[in-house]
């Protein structure tokens, strides 16, 4: 049996960073993947549907081309073969290059599904397929899986292959008429806005009462009332209760409705990946079905970490590169921590939403003496002259105690890209004072965070 430094079970975004920093450090390493380099992220979630959004969103130009003064002849209309054989070539694209970023720093990759036997005195012992490994050091990025609840008719209509979840559909040569998703988060409003730019009529069933889980309130509002102009319906506070083979059947207000449907998307969730693993054999501590780790990553047994959907603390593929190059700083003796506060979050829809840190809600719960300042998205010169929706807003929360920011919630274009701007703002804890003289590009659609700064 082979020893490394280094064993990590996992391919997917957290475990080919971890595995890369750590062959870069100098670590003998090794990561094992049953399945695809890249996880969930690059091959079935967050790129493919990103290249699909894409598509929808040149689509949308086109049909709104006279608002910019352009002339369009003839109809607009999507071949969706040829966007999904561009999704495998950008996936394609990407899963070569994490291949070829592990063998620059050295690192062994195998494909096969790992097990983790035990511990001897050399240290975890893992089995790959018919080949035996041992880790002095072993981190677990194993990801998560979309969540299948006990629904009437759910598991056979998912085997059937009438319900498709994130991977199916990113799959689907051919165009819907009609598609029912169950779950108003950030997955089903992206596929939402997608399918029902390129002519399906799409229904969200949705059990809460506002859509995007803990977006903001304003702005989920503002985000559904964007996607029912382009003729999505939803069906909040409604539960779903059964699946039947030709649509989605749900109890609302005491009544029991149906929406009949081509399609559906379950889109209710993801559930961490942690059986079949042998954890059980190492004695790793589950809570609620994930892997409990402190700010280190570390889990309760002694050089063993998790990192990535595993840990099921925040089930994005930007949280899980930066848990996993604190997992190897650890390692590596170096000091480090998870900031989860400011870990932001975007919803790729058209228009974008970007979000980092707290609500006023939030803040007012924890007890915190904030100002909050609304400023439409009209005050960028940018926005104005690129858009023809002006409904976009930025929201931003500020600690009076700290004189700090600690919030920013924007919908609008672009948002999704400088609000790493903000994240890094909350994290240095920049006082507003030199906020304030902060020189942002003219014109930009990023000014308007100076702007709202101030209005303060």
């Amino acid at each position: 049996m082979e020893i490394f430094d280094l064993v990590v079970i996992g391919g997917g975004p957290g475990g080919y960073l971890a595995a890369e920093r750590a062959g870069h450090a100098g670590l003998k390493t090794v990561v094992i993947e049953k399945r695809e380099f890249g996880g969930v992220c690059l091959n079935e979630g967050c790129v493919p549907s990103k290249t699909f959004l894409n598509s929808a969103k040149v689509l949308d130009y086109a049909n709104h081309a006279e608002v910019y003064g352009v002339k369009v002849d003839g109809e607009k209309t999507i071949d969706q073969k040829a966007v999904v054989e561009r999704k495998k070539g950008v996936v394609k694209m990407l899963v070569s290059g994490v291949k070829a970023q592990l063998k620059r720093n050295k690192v062994k990759t195998v494909s096969a599904e790992a097990f983790i036997e035990g511990k001897n005195d050399d240290g975890f012992i893992i089995k790959a397929g018919e080949e035996k490994y041992v880790g002095k050091r072993l981190i677990i990025a194993t990801g998560s899986m979309p969540v299948v609840p006990p629904i009437q008719g759910l598991k056979e209509n998912v085997e059937s292959g009438y319900v498709m979840t994130n991977r199916e559909i990113l799959d689907l040569e051919v165009i819907p008429k009609t598609l029912t998703i169950i779950g108003g988060g950030v997955i089903g409003l992206e596929m939402a806005s997608y399918f029902s730019s390129v002519g399906t009529k799409v229904t969200v069933v949705e059990m809460l009462t506002k859509i995007a889980g803990p977006t903001e309130a304003e702005i989920s509002g503002i985000l559904q009332k964007s996607l029912e102009k382009k003729g999505v319906e939803f069906k909040l506070g409604a539960k779903v209760v059964a699946v039947e083979k030709d649509g989605v059947v749900y109890e609302k207000d005491g009544k029991t409705e149906k929406v009949v449907a081509e399609k559906v998307l379950l889109s209710i969730g993801r559930r961490a990946v942690t059986q079949g693993y042998g954890l059980e054999n190492i004695n790793v501590n589950l809570e609620r079905g994930a892997i409990v780790t402190d700010e280190q990553m570390r889990t309760n047994v002694a050089n063993v970490y998790a990192v990535g959907d595993v840990n099921g603390k925040i089930m994005l593929a930007h949280t899980a590169y930066r848990e996993a190059e604190v997992a190897v700083n650890t390692i590596l003796g170096k000091k480090d921590a998870m900031r989860y506060n400011v870990i932001p979050s975007v919803i790729y829809t058209n228009p974008e939403v970007g979000s980092v840190g707290e609500t006023e809600e939030s803040a007012k719960a924890k007890g915190l003496d904030v100002k909050c300042v609304n400023i439409p998205l009209t005050y960028s010169g940018r926005y104005i002259a690129e858009n023809s929706d002006l409904n976009g807003i930025c929201k931003i929360v500020v600690n009076n105690k700290t004189n700090t920011l600690i919030g920013a919630h924007i919908i609008g274009s672009y948002s999704g890209e400088y609000i790493v701007a903000v994240s890094a703002m909350i994290d240095l804890e920049v006082d507003i004072e030199n906020i304030k003289k902060l020189v942002f590009p003219h014109p930009t659609v990023c000014e308007i965070v100076r702007e709202a700064i101030f209005q303060i």
